[in-house]
């Protein structure tokens, strides 16, 4: 067995209207591996883009890890209380996005979700510039980190209305003790849309959970840092093969 069937493929699921190529740079830093990605970005519901993510992990040949950001994050936890992936490497990521009033430490309110919706109707451009601008703290615009993150428009106002409506009702929360893979967390702890709480939240109730804390970073805590992050991910790996931790290993 050659070295990349041995560490097997990571199936990237990118962040709510983001295009793919955002880990790019992850990519080329992670060689040791396969690499999938899953393009929701013409999904026309809620529905469609839970299956093109589940029909995707079920075809790919184990070990199988997923890369998720953000929405993707919430996607990939998803797979892996369901049984079907053997790692997760998660960027920003939250078991439920939106919360009460009581949890605003770890999600968003129901009601600002539903807003962007009936914004996107009037003007799609306004709520994702708005939107990308949360992304990083003053900080990281003031180091161009900002300037690394892929044109927007990529999705279509369908897909963008069926990511708004995965994080609004899908929810993992209820079902972290069913996750019996490995999990690597990355987190910016100045996150102003996944906050930091979310974070502590999974390395507190998964088991198998190692939590990377990003100091000063806002919602995208890769990038600009793809190549300090894989060589942790890529350590943290191979003393989970070393463990059998994963089922496939």
């Amino acid at each position: 067995m050659n070295e990349l069937e041995g560490n097997g493929t990571i199936l990237w699921l990118t962040g709510w209207s983001m295009a793919g190529s955002v880990f790019d740079r992850l990519r080329e830093a992670l060689p040791d591996f396969h690499h999938a990605a899953v393009d929701y970005s013409e999904a026309e519901s809620q529905r469609e883009m839970i299956l093109l993510v589940e029909i995707a992990a079920q075809k790919i040949k184990p070990p199988l890890l997923i890369g998720g950001w953000s929405l993707g994050g919430l996607l990939a936890l998803r797979l892996a209380a369901k049984g079907l992936t053997d790692g997760l490497l998660l960027f920003a990521a939250n078991a439920q996005f939106t919360r009460p009033k009581e949890e605003a430490d770890r999600g968003w309110a129901d009601a600002y979700v539903r807003q962007m919706g009936a914004g996107l109707l009037r003007d799609r451009e306004s709520v994702e510039t708005k939107f990308r601008q949360m992304l990083f703290t003053e900080l990281e615009r003031e180091m161009k980190i900002d300037q690394n993150l892929p044109p927007g428009g990529v999705w279509t106002v369908q897909a963008l209305n069926a990511g708004l409506q995965v994080l609004r009702k899908e929810e993992v929360l209820s079902r972290l003790s069913h996750i019996r893979c490995p999990i690597f967390l990355v987190h910016g702890t100045e996150d102003e849309i996944c906050p930091y709480g979310a974070a502590l939240e999974l390395a507190s109730l998964i088991p198998h959970a190692r939590l990377e804390s990003i100091p000063a970073s806002g919602h995208v805590p890769f990038l600009g840092r793809e190549e300090d992050i894989a060589k942790r991910f890529r350590s943290w790996w191979n003393e989970q093969s070393k463990d059998g931790n994963s089922a496939s290993i």
